[in-house]
């Protein structure tokens, strides 16, 4: 058995019962050394001094006996016992651990302040996941006294009226947290270590030189903030971050590359079960490797490393329609009273919208889609809307498509995310069911909210769109039927302006008034033929086309 001895900072120093016994031993030679120098009178004298010896060992065994009797049913921890600096004396288990607990909960929520060049970074312990074994030093507290045998344990208590006893709990805390928080503390050092960078722009690579800097010194780091948690003598003061200076890494242009390489990858579908997987395109430097180190030969702060895209050969458009069996939805119009630039543009962003697929979930923009209505794109100038009044633009036309499509989108029950109704009412669609588009905005968008992919199919024929969307049909096909009503009507008003070319008192009519009007459209959701949802489209209004009239002033 080991006697437990705790120094002045709660340091146990165990002592083995071979040492009790070696300077048992020597006190007693030390004592037999002086008895020899003492000649004895007569051998009477022994037995008396045994005897004497023996009954002083009794007393102390009874007065031991009593006071292990008197402590023996004491549930409290002994007097002279602390946990951090924390006097636990005659308290029990619970409430030691009631009083540590609030203690130590103080510390772990107050903040630890870091500080560097004047600046500072704060953090709570908590961010650590730190965390103390209280009930384990309760444990040994509790045990202090007690685990021993009698003369031990009374010894030790006996000893905690002199020396106090400390004990320090276990503690632990996060390393991964920890080593991301220096991570950040690290980044944001106005004087810290900044390593080489890449951002792509574009069609180019653009890479950033790295600057040498402090970074911190993790382990010293984590030490200090060790011992700040665990001190006796807590306090709130700052801790100086350690630091030490150090170059960046050079630039790896092989690892870059390799970090930035995408390989394209081809579409293709199964029909066991049906699957779409779509295509991508990869990416590649437009230079060799050898080239690109060369380039960073030359001291600079930026380099730039030229890209190109990599197409594959086969991309989700050109999926054949064998991999979308179900027509979801198909809607057409009419535009055979539209003049030959007219027809032109109609038929052209048809073609563009020809064979779009869109995954789940991914949106399409018509403006996207279409592209800008230039000369260049092939567009002719045709009669549109701007700000209230006819006039004659590229592209002119093309909200017929537009708003087709938005028949066909509703009929195969997508999300609509964005539509804007045109500023007049128009004949190719009935009212409150058209979606009108200009380049930079207003703008058609959609939402593939099935859960398989679905293909745009745009046709012209005879001066007649068609739209269909194809697809797989889910589990439960809703029917869908629309319904939209005019609700109002808009007067229009008139409007004079002045002409130079006609005389005083002559009028002539510039532009011919029409009303405008106000409507609401519905779409109705029906399962075997029976209504089971009604939802509200949108409540337009069309303005009115004022009439014009021009006054004369020759």
């Amino acid at each position: 058995m080991n006697a437990i001895l705790y120094n002045a900072n709660a340091t146990l120093s165990p002592i083995s019962e071979e040492e009790v016994f070696k300077e048992a031993k020597q006190i007693i030679d030390n004592n037999n050394s002086n008895f020899k120098e003492i000649k004895p009178k007569g051998r009477k004298k022994w037995p008396i001094v045994l005897i004497c010896i023996i009954i002083l060992l009794i007393i102390l065994g009874i007065l031991s006996t009593i006071f292990a009797l008197l402590n023996i049913n004491n549930d409290k921890i002994i007097s002279g016992i602390s946990i951090l600096g924390i006097d636990v004396s005659d308290l029990t288990k619970e409430e030691a651990t009631t009083k540590i607990n609030k203690n130590l909960n103080t510390r772990l929520n107050s903040e630890l302040v870091f500080s560097h060049n004047e600046q500072l970074y704060n953090i709570l312990p908590n961010q650590l996941e730190c965390s103390y074994n209280v009930s384990e030093a309760v444990d040994k507290a509790y045990s202090y006294g007690r685990d021993g045998n009698i003369f031990q344990n009374n010894f030790d208590i006996l000893n905690t009226l002199f020396k106090k006893v400390n004990i320090n709990p276990s503690f632990t805390y996060n390393e991964d947290l920890c080593n991301s928080i220096i991570e950040q503390m690290n980044s944001n050092f106005e004087d810290g270590l900044k390593q080489a960078s890449y951002t792509i722009d574009g069609n180019n690579l653009v890479i950033t030189a790295g600057k040498s800097g402090n970074v911190i010194v993790s382990d010293n780091l984590k030490d200090m903030i060790v011992d700040k948690l665990t001190a006796i003598d807590y306090n709130t003061d700052s801790i100086e971050v350690p630091v030490e200076m150090k170059e960046p890494d050079s630039i790896d242009i092989d690892k870059i590359h390799s970090e930035i390489y995408k390989e394209p990858v081809d579409a293709y579908y199964t029909k066991e079960p049906f699957a779409v997987y779509p295509s991508s395109t990869g990416l590649d430097f437009n230079i060799s490797i050898d080239e690109a180190k060369n380039l960073l030969n030359t001291a600079s702060e930026t380099y730039t490393i030229p890209l190109k895209t990599l197409y594959p050969n086969v991309t989700t458009n050109d999926i054949g329609m064998e991999a979308f069996p179900d027509t979801l939805a198909t809607f057409s119009t009419s535009y055979a009273s539209s003049n030959a630039n007219r027809s032109t543009n109609i038929a052209l962003a048809a073609s563009k919208l020809n064979g779009k697929v869109l995954m789940p979930g991914e949106e399409f923009s018509f403006n996207d889609t279409v592209g800008k209505r230039t000369a260049s794109a092939g567009f002719k100038t045709a009669t549109v809307y701007s700000n209230g009044q006819v006039t004659t633009d590229y592209g002119g036309g093309i909200c017929q498509v537009s708003s087709t499509l938005y028949n066909a989108v509703l009929r195969a029950n997508l999300e609509i995310t964005n539509r804007v109704n045109h500023t007049f009412t128009v004949g190719y669609v009935p009212i409150g069911l058209d979606a009108t588009v200009s380049w930079g905005a207003p703008d058609f968008k959609f939402k593939n909210s099935r859960s398989y992919p679905i293909k745009l199919v745009a046709t012209t024929q005879g001066k007649r769109l068609s739209i269909s969307i194809y697809g797989l049909k889910e589990e439960v096909e809703y029917e869908v039927e629309l319904v939209s009503y005019k609700t109002g009507t808009v007067p229009y008003t008139t409007v004079y302006t002045t002409d130079s070319s006609l005389a005083k008192g002559q009028t002539k009519v510039v532009q011919s008034g029409s009303n405008g009007a106000k409507s609401e459209a519905y779409k109705i959701l029906k399962l075997n033929g029976k209504e089971v949802s009604r939802t509200l489209l949108s409540k337009d209004t069309y303005s009115p086309h004022n009439q014009i009239i021009a006054r004369g002033t020759r």
